[in-house]
C-alpha cells in the first residue's frame, strides 16, 4: 500500500511540474512574440524615418543636376546657413561670387529666415560681360540687385505665391505652382530647397530692380 501511495504521490509531482513548465514555456514564447513585434514596428519606423531625406520637398526639372551626396547635395545644403549652403551648389557660382563682392555674406548667413531667389550661373552668364563686371565693380548697385532677390521668412511653395516685398524694397510677383512656378517671369528651375536658415528657390534669370 505504501509503495501505490508513494508511485501515485511521484506521478501527481511529475504532472504538475510538466504542467508548470510547459506554462512557463507558453508564457516565454508569447513574451518573445510581443518582443520581436514590438522591435519589428521599432525598426519600421526606424527606417521610415531614415527614408526622408531633404530633397523630398523640393520641385523643379533641373533638381536632378543638384548632387546627390556631400555639402553641395540637398542633404548638405540643409545644414548650412544659405550663404554658406550656395558656395557648395555647382549651380551657384556666379551668385556666391557677387554676394562675396557686395559684403553680403555674415548679412545672409545671420538672418533668421529668408527665402532667396537664386539665378544660376547661366542666368548670370546672359548678362554681356561687360556689363557684368560694372556690376560687379559698383557695390551699391550689386547690393540692390542682390537684396531684390531676397525675401524676409522661409516660404513653401504655397506661401511663396502672390506679391512678396524684398530686403532690397521692392516686389516680386511669384507665380504658379509645384507643376511650373515662376518670378517676375523668370522660371524656377528647381525649388523649396531647404538650408539651415531660408528656402532656396533657383532661377533662370537675374531679376533687375525697377
Amino acid at each position: 500500500m505504501k509503495r501505490t501511495a508513494l508511485r501515485r504521490t511521484g506521478a501527481g509531482l511529475a504532472a504538475l511540474a510538466l504542467t508548470v513548465g510547459l506554462a512557463a514555456c507558453s508564457s516565454e514564447d508569447d513574451s518573445s512574440a510581443e518582443d520581436t513585434g514590438t522591435s519589428s514596428s521599432t525598426s519600421s519606423e526606424t527606417e521610415t524615418e531614415t527614408e526622408a531625406t531633404a530633397g523630398d520637398q523640393v520641385f523643379g526639372p533641373a533638381c536632378d543636376a543638384v548632387p546627390t551626396s556631400g555639402a553641395g547635395s540637398f542633404d548638405g545644403m540643409v545644414q548650412d546657413p544659405v550663404a554658406t549652403a550656395a558656395s557648395n551648389n555647382p549651380l551657384l557660382g556666379t551668385l556666391v561670387t557677387a554676394v562675396g563682392e557686395a559684403g553680403l555674406v555674415d548679412t545672409l548667413n545671420d538672418a533668421e529666415a529668408l527665402t532667396v531667389f537664386a539665378p544660376t550661373d547661366d542666368a548670370f552668364g546672359a548678362i554681356p560681360e561687360d556689363t557684368l563686371n560694372a556690376v560687379l565693380a559698383d557695390k551699391d548697385t550689386l547690393t540692390s540687385i542682390l537684396t531684390y532677390h531676397v525675401v524676409g521668412g522661409q516660404l513653401d511653395p504655397e506661401a511663396v505665391v502672390g506679391k512678396q516685398e524684398t530686403l532690397q524694397g521692392g516686389t516680386v510677383n511669384v507665380k504658379g505652382d509645384t507643376d511650373g512656378m515662376t518670378v517676375n517671369g523668370a522660371n524656377i528651375l528647381c525649388g523649396n530647397i531647404p538650408t539651415a536658415n531660408a528656402t532656396v528657390y533657383v532661377i533662370d534669370t537675374v531679376l533687375m530692380p525697377s
